[in-house]
């Protein structure tokens, strides 16, 4: 179990708003950042300032291909050092799958040191067998493995009893969390619509049909979206493609140091409305 209280620099002049927030290692209230290519200086200075709050950090796409070696070895290395765990994006698989170099993939994330692996079929096709099949794979290789469910295109968006059954399949193959599809936009995919706010018919429904939440990560990576999710799961909701620069707005969000949240905090004291 995950200790209780962030590190204060300003305990005994100013206490959190909201103290439930997990402390490192913890299994909820997950931060996963988005890397869309930040270089080496700028992956020290976030995490110099950041690293506390992170917990995933996801190099996007299939940009891990692009990175000259040295330099990504020395990321992966740098980044993992700092107790966080390290991935390539999952349209990245997609491609090893298509060119039938799934065991040649997992070999090589491992060689680079990679700690995690992300399944997911947002652009192919896949069906259940084949995603617990590589689910099953990268697990006895050693990788915590992330899925993700939902399509990357509006025009091919699955059904509610779809993804709940994805997502009760990947979990019961060795999945150790699912991520749900909102590209790094957040808008006009999975629980939001084109407008980036949250589609709350579908969302009720498909919380309802998912019961325990607790090892599913919502791409979310809009303020307002942060927000919404935190108001129905509370602080320690996991959270996905948050961009590098709004992990510590988002953190002040968790704990209530953020007009929203705080708002929120002080309704539910006092059951009035603030103004």
């Amino acid at each position: 179990m995950a200790g209780i209280g962030l590190v204060n620099t300003w305990e005994g002049t100013i206490a959190f708003p909201n103290s439930a927030r997990l402390v490192k290692p913890r299994g909820n209230g997950i931060t996963m950042v988005i890397d869309k290519g930040l270089g080496l200086s700028e992956t020290a200075n976030l995490l110099s300032v950041a690293g506390e709050y992170v917990d995933y950090i996801k190099l996007a796409f299939g940009t891990a291909a692009l990175y000259p070696g040295k330099i990504l070895r020395e990321k992966v290395s740098f980044i993992r050092s700092c107790g966080i765990q390290i991935y390539p994006g999952g349209t990245f698989m997609e491609i090893a799958i298509i060119q039938d170099k799934i065991p040649e993939f997992l070999d090589k994330c491992r060689d680079l040191g990679f700690s995690a692996i992300e399944v997911s079929d947002g652009t192919i096709s896949l069906s259940p067998d084949k995603r617990t099949e590589l689910i099953v794979m990268a697990k006895k290789m050693g990788f915590t493995v992330l899925s993700e469910v939902g399509k990357k295109s509006p025009l091919e968006s699955l059904e509610i009893d779809e993804m709940v059954s994805q997502v009760h399949n990947d979990l019961n193959a060795g999945a150790d969390y699912v991520i749900f599809e909102a590209r790094d936009s957040g808008k006009g995919i999975g629980i939001f619509n084109e407008n980036g706010d949250m589609r709350n018919g579908f969302f009720i429904n498909l919380i309802q049909g998912l019961g325990d939440s607790a090892k599913i990560i919502w791409e979310a990576p809009l303020k307002n979206q942060q927000h919404e999710l935190i108001k129905v799961f509370g602080p320690n909701v996991n959270l996905g493609n948050i961009p590098p620069a709004d992990v510590i707005a988002l953190e002040s969000l968790r704990v209530g140091l953020r007009s929203d949240t705080l708002k929120d905090i002080l309704c539910k004291e006092t059951s009035l409305a603030i103004v």
